[in-house]
């Protein structure tokens, strides 16, 4: 029973993961967008939680309220305005302009913030939990993990039941031939990186409630989101899920042999999957 917690807590934090990289996955299939600051706009959007928090009293979920459509407009403004233009240059231009964006937003947290380590506070659903037979589950780790599956679901129903998903996927399958039939790319990946933004919201406020945050704490939240997009294969959302869910049960393991483990038994098992199935588990194919 001890083994079958562990295996619990750990995909229930695979929900986390998945939702630090569903943004990452959405702007890789539709754009080809390889985002280098995505781990530090998650960062920036517990920032932009703490602040309401401080300017309003608001509780720390409700800050979605506001979080939500602030980082909705800057992933519109930055795609529109400055990644737009670096899309035609091939791989290079993108890792280029978004790890610049990775550093200036890193260095303009630490000037305005400091160096101190921040966390958001949700009350009694933090330690609340649920027994079934011996087996606990967290209450708060289970609202993440439902919001990961309810975002996924979202998205599945945004691409395949909305002339907007029909735009995406004419335009992750061939941008050319969708912009000679009338949809104007530009626009459309502007509107794709807002989307993406949404889910980078969730993750940073669930983010920091359930562990500290400072400015520096990007890179390894853009670590984990990789790691979760290759294992579960890329452009695939429900692949992404089972990435994420892979990796936290791999950490939990890990944790539970040794504390020193924690981490990198997750990395270890990335590792070998990358080896056993380079694609990912359901790797999104192209005619």
């Amino acid at each position: 029973m001890v083994w079958l917690n562990i295996l619990v807590q750990g995909a229930l934090l695979g929900g986390l993961y998945a939702l630090f990289a569903v943004g990452l996955s959405l702007s890789f299939g539709i754009m080809r967008l390889v985002n280098i600051a995505h781990g530090d706009l998650i960062v920036l959007a517990a920032y932009v939680a703490l602040v309401t928090i401080n300017a309003t009293g608001l509780y720390s979920i409700a800050t979605l309220v506001v979080v939500v459509p602030v980082m909705f407009a800057l992933g519109y403004v930055l795609q529109r305005f400055l990644l737009n233009f670096t899309l035609s240059g091939g791989l290079l231009p993108p890792l280029l302009v978004t790890f610049g964006i990775s550093v200036i937003i890193e260095n303009l947290l630490l000037q305005v913030f400091g160096a101190s380590t921040y966390r958001l506070q949700a009350g009694a659903i933090e330690t609340a939990s649920l027994a079934l037979n011996g087996l606990y589950i967290g209450a708060y780790p289970l609202l993440v993990f439902a919001t990961a599956l309810a975002s996924i679901a979202a998205l599945q129903l945004l691409f395949y039941r909305t002339s907007i998903g029909r735009a995406f996927r004419a335009t992750s399958d061939d941008a050319d031939t969708a912009e000679l039939m009338g949809i104007d790319n530009r626009h459309l990946y502007a509107v794709a990186m807002a989307i993406a933004m949404v889910f980078v919201a969730l993750a940073g406020v669930l983010m920091a409630i359930r562990t500290t945050f400072d400015p520096a704490a990007g890179p390894i939240r853009l670590i984990f989101a990789f790691e979760a997009v290759i294992i579960g294969g890329l452009g695939s959302l429900w692949g992404t899920l089972l990435g994420g869910m892979v990796l936290g049960v791999a950490q939990a393991v890990g944790a539970a042999l040794s504390p020193n483990w924690e981490i990198l038994a997750g990395h270890l098992a990335f590792l070998v999957l990358l080896l056993v199935r380079p694609s990912g588990f359901f790797p999104h194919t192209r005619d």
